[in-house]
């Protein structure tokens, strides 16, 4: 295997065209065991909504995934993986694997990733609060070494640290970086990366994703120009899009269809606030973010996809007023959502 394996030539070029990666929920029973054949039509539903995409092993999926007593980081990758090879029918699915922990677990997930056939890497550095950048640089090139990384600035409300524009700088000099996820929730902390990424002479190599949730359509439409360097956010790998899949993957077509013109319509911009105003409900803004995970549950619950909001930890649910923010939100943007989408074809994933 070479210092700083690279994937398949399809899976950057890909990445680079600009796509629709839904982090992965993990789907549980009312006794908090894994539901197989739920675990398995979403994946199914993703690939039929046209995610070019999946992460998997992620915050959505759940951290507690890797815990000793729950046991379920090789299950739920390895019912993925085979549910795209079976359910895909380009020339395949872009399998992200979530990266955690100190710098040995980490080198094993992504070793098992590798061995499992995942193509890259989404490396979380929350394991590592107190590291300098020198020690967090250092645990990427280990990492590197086993499987291609995507870089992954996950906010602080979410368990993340943050991260410095030199740290980011010499992270996009490890050769095998083929994407980075900016998840900050921060326009400032955003930028660091971008202009990292310029600085680092790789604009044209590293594929940049928005997780930034908050602001989805505005990071898919702003181009950027740091000096000579032209550059832009080309897809998103997101929570919010685990869910409404369909009409995520209608708007970014839509985005791309209008990001190189000369003038952005007003219509995307006002699209854009409704999407942030879904996200709040959907990500419970209003607590901090309290319930993002069982808020995604939940709409993929009223869509029959889930069979409840439950998470691995019984604290995590709902927060009082997030079902009925989900409702409101719901009733106002009905062109949103992908019910009729769902209705039609959940038989068939549910097999």
């Amino acid at each position: 295997m070479p210092d700083y394996p690279l994937p398949a030539e399809w899976v950057i070029a890909a990445l680079r065209e600009g796509t629709v990666i839904p982090a992965h929920p993990l789907a549980l029973t009312a006794a908090r065991k894994l539901d197989e054949r739920r675990q398995s039509a979403l994946t199914r539903y993703y690939l039929a909504a046209g995610a070019g995409g999946l992460a998997v092993g992620v915050h959505t999926t759940q951290f507690a995934i890797r815990e000793p007593k729950h046991g379920l980081l090789r299950p739920v990758l390895q019912l993925a993986r085979d549910a795209a090879k079976r359910g895909h029918d380009r020339e395949g699915a872009v399998l992200i694997a979530g990266i955690c922990g100190a710098t040995e677990q980490a080198v094993s997930e992504a070793q098992f990733a590798r061995e499992l056939g995942y193509h890259a890497g989404l490396l979380s550095l929350a394991a590592l609060k107190a590291a300098s950048d020198e020690e967090l640089i250092a645990h990427c090139h280990r990492v590197a070494h086993e499987i291609p990384l995507l870089g992954f600035y996950l906010q602080v409300a979410a368990g993340g640290r943050p991260l410095s524009y030199d740290f980011w700088r010499r992270f996009a000099e490890i050769p095998n970086v083929i994407a980075i996820k900016i998840a900050a929730f921060n326009r400032y902390q955003t930028f660091d990366v971008i202009r990292a990424v310029a600085a680092a002479g790789r604009a044209a190599e590293i594929a940049l994703y928005t997780g930034n949730d908050d602001s989805i359509i505005i990071d898919l439409l702003t181009g950027y120009a740091i000096g000579a360097h032209r550059l832009r956010i080309v897809g998103g790998l997101l929570g919010h899009w685990a869910c409404w899949t369909r009409k995520a993957v209608e708007l970014l077509n839509d985005c791309k269809r209008v990001r190189d013109g000369k003038s952005i319509p007003a219509s995307l911009l006002t699209l854009g606030a409704q999407v942030t105003d879904c996200n709040a409900a959907f990500f419970d803004a209003a607590n901090n973010f309290a319930g993002c995970i069982p808020g995604i549950h939940e709409v993929l619950r009223r869509q029959g996809l889930l069979e409840g909001t439950g998470c691995l930890d019984p604290a995590e649910r709902l927060s009082p007023g997030q079902a009925e923010e989900i409702t409101r939100v719901h009733a106002a943007y009905p062109t949103l959502n992908d019910d009729a989408f769902v209705a039609e074809h959940l038989g068939e994933w549910m097999k």
